[in-house]
């Protein structure tokens, strides 16, 4: 196909300058909506094995003296009350070190945070094969232990998946809208070299060519022209996207998640300069065979 010789004098067409560079501009915004769909769908994959299936207790710290085992007594107490549960299948209290380690992205690594009078924090695993009555276990432990909350992250996970969705809603449409632009600019610029090559297309119906002939040079130069618009829109997109995952990495405190592709992202990407040479070209065929045989 790249190599066949064409009858019809399109090497030196304007759609060989401006469309190529147009189709550059479509593949990259493509890709970057694509890497968006795959990075969401693995962040919510990511939540839903970290998050589901757990909750987390907070006892609040006794203060003054004996605070300490005052507040260990609390602990203790709730933890007894949680591997007491049916639907429990494990319950721990967050080390000290663990508790400072979760706070110094925010507060800043220094003495003052390990000083604070900080909230023990309880590690809970529940069965999700089982139903759990969580408004009723937690009103069981702020009755028994003086200053226990329950904290159900499928409240808010339900709400960041709920974001998520639509935002991958919205990338999702962005893709389509992408391709049917492109299929429109291919259609404009097939009828305009059409129109440009009249006569030569004229000529050639006078000695026995048939549509289908002509609709296959104009198809394969499209295809042609797209596919190196299509490498060019993912060279550039390829060190984008490679930019914005390093760049989170190396944001602290933890505020961004991985914003890397996995590997079935990068293939998907790789396969948009063919993918989008062969609407392309599909949409110039059927375009030359709808305009000539409306022709007398």
């Amino acid at each position: 196909m790249l190599g066949r010789r064409s009858d019809l004098p399109m090497a030196h067409d304007a759609t060989s300058r401006f469309l190529p560079w147009l189709v550059a501009l479509m593949v990259f915004l493509a890709a970057l909506a694509l890497a968006m769909l795959f990075v969401i769908g693995n962040l919510l994959g990511r939540w839903d094995r970290d998050v589901a299936g757990t909750l987390t207790v907070q006892v609040a710290p006794v203060l003054g003296e004996g605070g300490d085992v005052g507040t260990q007594e609390r602990v203790e107490a709730a933890l007894r009350l949680l591997r007491d549960t049916p639907g429990v299948m494990a319950a721990r209290a967050l080390t000290q070190p663990e508790l400072v380690a979760l706070i110094e992205p925010w507060l800043g690594s220094s003495d003052l945070v390990r000083d604070l009078p900080l909230p023990r924090l309880l590690d809970v695993t529940i069965d999700p094969r089982q139903r759990l009555d969580l408004d009723t276990l937690g009103k069981r432990l702020s009755q028994t232990v003086s200053g226990a909350t329950l904290d159900d992250h499928r409240i808010w996970l339900s709400r960041l998946v709920n974001l998520s969705r639509t935002i991958e809603l919205l990338a999702g449409a962005s893709v389509l809208l992408i391709g049917l632009v492109t299929a429109l600019t291919v259609v404009y610029a097939t009828r305009t070299g059409m129109a440009v090559h009249g006569e030569v297309i004229e000529v050639l119906h006078l000695t026995g060519a048939q549509d289908d002939y002509i609709a296959r040079q104009f198809a394969e130069r499209v295809f042609n022209l797209g596919l190196a618009g299509g490498a060019i829109g993912v060279g550039a997109a390829v060190p984008a996207l490679m930019s914005i995952a390093w760049m989170a990495r190396n944001v602290e405190g933890g505020f961004l998640p991985d914003l890397s592709l996995p590997v079935g992202g990068w293939l998907a990407i790789a396969m948009l300069p063919a993918v989008v040479a062969m609407l392309m070209m599909l949409t110039a065929r059927f375009t030359v065979q709808r305009t000539l045989s409306r022709l007398p």
